[in-house]
């Protein structure tokens, strides 16, 4: 059951006592892709240097919402120059982590829409898709993807709106991201979307070392989990673990231009 972790921070600290041996058991459960993401300018390299050393890795750069404070203007420049380096690089997949956090205290709105759609533009000239981390902003996200039509789309990563709000990440091109939050007991409307998600839009997510599954509960996430969290959520969805995994497989693929 191949499959293909969309989202981690594989680079963080929490993993720097057995980072190998994490990606040694993720070979052996079957996960055979993972993506690690940038948050800010000072991680890129970290998560670059970790894509090139591990055949495994992908990496995705970007300027997380939630990191406001460490970014500086010229970070957008620096972005773009990485881009621009990296263009065609097959471990380059997408620019992530970026977007919208409307659930932290005293959130700076005007600014993290302006570093949003600097580097939704950064997409659109790059052509690559982007890797979205949304939190109660689903309605501003929406919006602004309706105003920048990027060609390859991307993932609205740990979704957890509503069917209205999947249907019209779908209908812009956009994958839904699933993991660890969906197969708690207690997550009723997920559990209600995800029953009426196409399967053609989803793909399957750890965000380690966060969010870990109901199966792990109280430990740090891992990307050796994602079978646990395929098992678990295809048993809400009812289908077989087995078709899930193929179409998060398929649709990772189709996303990011790999041949699978």
């Amino acid at each position: 059951m191949p499959l293909i972790d969309t989202h981690t921070h594989l680079d963080f600290e929490p993993f720097d006592p057995d980072r190998h041996e994490v990606l040694a058991r993720c070979r052996a459960a079957g996960v055979e892709r993972i993506v690690v993401l940038g948050v800010h300018e000072a991680n890129w390299q970290r998560v670059w240097q970790l894509a090139c050393d591990e055949p495994q890795v992908h990496a995705a750069l970007g300027l997380h919402p939630v990191f406001l404070q460490d970014h500086r203007p010229a970070h957008l420049g620096t972005l773009r120059d990485w881009l621009e380096r990296l263009r065609g690089a097959e471990k380059l997949c997408a620019i992530g982590e970026i977007g919208l956090d409307y659930y932290i205290e005293g959130p700076d709105k005007e600014r993290q829409q302006r570093l949003l759609e600097a580097q939704l533009a950064l997409a659109e000239e790059f052509e690559l898709p982007v890797l979205l981390h949304v939190r109660r902003a689903h309605a501003a996200m929406i919006a602004t993807l309706k105003r920048h039509k990027l060609k390859r789309g991307g993932i609205a990563h740990a979704f957890s709106g509503s069917w209205e709000e999947a249907r019209e990440y779908i209908r812009l091109g956009y994958k839904l991201g699933l993991g660890g939050a969906g197969t708690w007991p207690q997550a009723h409307r997920m559990h209600r979307v995800l029953r009426q998600l196409p399967l053609e839009s989803i793909v399957l997510e750890t965000d380690a070392p966060d969010i870990a599954p109901h199966s792990h509960a109280g430990q740090r996430n891992s990307p050796e989990f994602l079978p646990d969290i395929c098992r678990e959520l295809a048993a809400i969805r009812g289908i077989t673990p087995e078709a899930l995994a193929e179409a998060s497989h398929r649709n990772s693929c189709e996303l990011f231009g790999w041949e699978c």
